[in-house]
């Protein structure tokens, strides 16, 4: 068995989990200045759920024939990202239309994310081990202010964004881009992810794959540390 040298993470659903819509709601209409109570709130907010408005959450009930095409490679290009989002987001009744992009917005900040109890532990634990770590997400905008919020970022050794390579999962290209920042070959890397089709992409190209569960964080207090035990 090759010896594990590196380790990819997944960035939503892996190392952070999305805030509730609820929250996510709440915290645009605070950025915004606009009132709205607790019943439309909550109303509102099961709607863009269902609509597939926050990314980092559920994938939309159904989509808009405008937007169907544009769903698939979203992840490609940041104004792409936004575009599909805040359309998403528009299908919902809202009382001000700046809220789209507050919307947005909100979900690039540190207080939209938390990490999961275990991520910084496992981090740092690979670290004092010698293990290569590194971030590979699908995603339209730059997650490193967030990940330096939550002090995840101090122990990696790469971060792999789809927008900025045009390539997205699980496309082979894009793993063996980050397979090169880590410098080092797929078959010693563990690619570490929520989705198994995306993530487990990684597989075609050589690497091992570990699926762990998107789950609330206070439903998953160690699903991150089963790496430890494959690193060795």
């Amino acid at each position: 068995m090759t010896t594990i040298k590196g380790v990819l993470f997944d960035f939503s659903g892996t190392l952070l989990r999305i805030e509730s819509p609820e929250s996510w709601l709440r915290g645009a209409l605070t950025t915004t200045g606009t009132a709205m109570d607790d019943a439309e709130i909550a109303r509102r907010a099961a709607e863009l759920e269902r609509a597939g408005a926050l990314p980092g959450g559920r994938e939309p009930a159904g989509l808009p024939a405008g937007l169907a095409g544009q769903w698939e490679v979203r992840d490609r290009d940041a104004r792409l990202h936004r575009a599909v989002y805040t359309g998403l987001a528009r299908q919902v009744p809202l009382p001000r239309p700046e809220l789209y992009d507050a919307l947005y917005d909100r979900h690039k900040t540190a207080e939209a994310w938390l990490p999961y109890p275990d991520a910084a532990e496992v981090l740092t634990e690979l670290h004092r081990r010698g293990i290569r770590t590194g971030v590979l997400s699908n995603i339209g905008w730059d997650l490193r202010p967030v990940l330096r919020a939550h002090g995840l970022d101090r122990h990696l050794d790469c971060c792999v964004l789809s927008y900025e390579q045009g390539l997205q999962k699980p496309d082979p290209r894009l793993f063996a881009v980050a397979c090169r920042e880590l410098g080092l070959a797929p078959s010693s890397v563990l690619m570490v992810g929520d989705d198994r089709r995306k993530d487990g992409g990684a597989t075609a190209l050589g690497c091992a794959f570990l699926p762990v569960d998107p789950l609330p964080t206070d439903r998953r207090p160690d699903g991150l540390r089963p790496v430890l035990d494959l690193v060795g």
